[in-house]
């Protein structure tokens, strides 16, 4: 194999020793994309338009490392592993893991957080034939379809020993009632099922909406002829499955699992197996896969097997393809990710309307921790708070809150959206959310943004407020941009616009301070893009926001603090 700009010297004398297939696209400045598995023509093309694409499959745990610190994004299925040691040996590169599928148990998801990683699946494009599959499995295993065929075929003609039993009338159990479980539930109840399910996030009314009853999870078990597992492999469900859940079963119940293997302590299937407590099983996944041969759930008579092909159609192939790249893609361009699993996530249309606001939070915290003496280091404690005419219930706001806290935190450390919870509970900074509701239509979900920052000194006194005692700032998006503004400093009202950088002055309000401050500036030859005035009363003090296209040098700032009308100012980069 011909070493590529990807391949170190290492990755190269093991690859060459093994026998998988690597090929590389294309190089040029672009990002990096690592293709670890089989992925669709449709998907890789979308790839390509956007990043050099290397694919290479079958990849050891020590190659994939080797080559991951050259890579900006990963792509993977089910097969490959994503460690702790892979985010560590990317060296902060890799920003996006792409899981071709919906579970993610393959995935580190802490170290890929603690390393400011997004991971992203494609939890949508399968569902159909996830579904189709299950109820494939749920027929098959009924009429024994598979050991029949296998009968047939070495010569023998058996009709008696495969006498099967009916769906119409039985209830089935629906473990996990998300998009594939309530796909099978839907096509259950076509085959004249009495359809039941247990999920805990699951809402009544989405259940009712498919003529389901949730039950609580020892009741499904204990009343359902079939059980159909759909839910992702956690430490909550990890072995849900086991000896005490089959004790409470009916005796011959019937099971099928197209969801993750370890969600069924196996040696507690095949006891209840032995036992005439489950008289079949369907299997798709399993807890080691491949499984070994002489696996004794696949050899068992009462067992039908397919080797994980859930997601296996060509429909849902491609669907799957398209759908992880584009939302790799969308990553590595810095959008928002309405398919994150590790950040804060919200569906599309949302994200659209919050896209404004999330600029706005950034940029708030940005500015809130310039005002903080000392660069910031020692804040401890942020409140945020959201007046709207929605309630918080209509709010999601964890991705508001993330990129305060990514602005905030900038400055001093590496923060993304998604690390920003972990590094801020790192630092010790607690960070609160209040909401303030106000009457009117909830046409925008925001009407402001606050930010508080508590117990910390000043660079500029007048952004302590005079209610709170802490440095306080609030911003809006106006204009038809939607652009974000600052709006108040503390006490004072303001209107400036958050984009390039700012001096704030608190003066004593006469005549000709905007002349003398402008004139300072022009003698350094800095452009002035606005300037404002926010006052309590007529000849009082005020607070004059000038935005600039250049930083001032510090002779030009000494001077505007040496006005006399000038009581303190700052200069701050947004």
């Amino acid at each position: 194999m011909a070493a590529t700009p990807l391949s170190s010297a290492l990755f190269v004398s093991v690859s060459e020793r093994r026998r998988f297939r690597c090929v590389v696209r294309s190089f040029n400045a672009k990002p990096t994309i690592l293709v670890a598995e089989k992925l669709g023509d449709a998907g890789l093309n979308l790839l390509n338009e956007f990043a050099n694409v290397d694919c290479c499959y079958d990849l050891t745990s020590e190659e994939l490392c080797a080559k991951i610190s050259l890579c900006d994004a990963l792509v993977v299925r089910s097969g490959t592993r994503v460690s702790r040691e892979v985010f560590e040996s990317s060296g902060g590169r890799l920003r996006v893991v792409g899981r071709a599928g919906v579970g993610i148990d393959n995935v580190d998801l802490t170290a890929a957080t603690e390393h400011g990683c997004l991971v992203v699946n494609a939890p949508t494009a399968n569902t159909v034939a996830a579904a189709e599959h299950g109820i494939a499995l749920l027929t098959a295993m009924a009429r024994n379809i598979a050991q029949s065929n296998a009968s047939l075929k070495s010569g023998e003609w058996e009709r008696s020993k495969y006498i099967g039993v009916s769906l119409l009338g039985k209830t089935l159990a629906v473990l996990g009632f998300g998009k594939v479980g309530s796909e099978v539930a839907r096509r259950a109840k076509g085959l004249g099922m009495n359809v039941i399910a247990h999920d805990p996030y699951a809402s009544a009314d989405r259940a009712r909406a498919v003529g389901v009853q949730l039950k609580s999870f020892d009741e499904a078990i204990s009343s359902a002829h079939f059980i159909s597992l759909h839910m992702p492999l956690t430490a909550s469900t990890s072995k849900m499955l086991n000896d005490e859940a089959f004790a409470k079963m009916k005796m011959g119940v019937r099971i099928v699992n197209v969801a993750r293997g370890g969600v069924i302590d196996e040696e507690a299937l095949l006891k209840a197996l032995n036992a005439g407590i489950v008289a079949q099983a369907a299997l798709d996944v399993f807890t080691e896969e491949p499984p070994a041969k002489d696996n004794q759930l696949v050899q068992h008579e009462n067992v039908t097997t397919t080797p994980h092909l859930g997601a296996s159609t060509a429909e849902a192939q491609e669907g799957v393809a398209i759908e992880i790249a584009e939302a790799v893609v969308g990553a590595l361009k810095g959008e928002l990710a309405a398919t994150a699993v590790n950040a804060p996530t919200v569906p599309a249309q949302v994200l659209a309307e919050l896209k404004p606001f999330v600029s706005l939070a950034e940029k708030l915290g940005r500015l809130a921790v310039q005002l903080v003496s000392g660069g910031g280091t020692g804040i401890r404690s942020v409140k945020v708070t959201y007046a709207s005419s929605r309630t918080p219930a209509e709010l999601n706001t964890r991705l508001l809150r993330a990129t305060m806290i990514k602005g905030l935190i900038e400055p001093a450390a590496t923060v993304n959206i998604v690390n920003a919870d972990f590094v801020a509970k790192r630092r010790g900074l607690s960070v609160s959310e209040e909401f303030v509701s106000l009457n009117g239509s909830p046409v925008a979900p925001l009407e402001s943004i606050g930010v508080r920052v508590a117990n910390a000194e000043s660079r500029f006194g007048s952004s302590i407020s005079d209610v709170t005692g802490e440095i306080s700032v609030e911003g809006r998006v106006k204009g038809e941009e939607g652009g974000p503004y600052l709006t108040r400093v503390g006490s004072f009202e303001v209107d400036v616009s958050l984009e390039g950088s700012v001096i704030l002055c608190r003066q004593v309000d006469q005549p000709g301070m905007i002349g003398k401050v402008g004139t300072v500036l022009a003698e350094e030859n800095v452009n002035v893009s606005f300037m404002t005035v926010g006052r309590i009363a007529p000849r009082k003090q005020a607070v004059m926001a000038i935005g600039v296209d250049e930083e001032p040098s510090k002779e030009a700032l000494r001077k505007i603090g040496g006005i006399p009308a000038v009581e303190e100012f700052v200069y701050l980069k947004l």
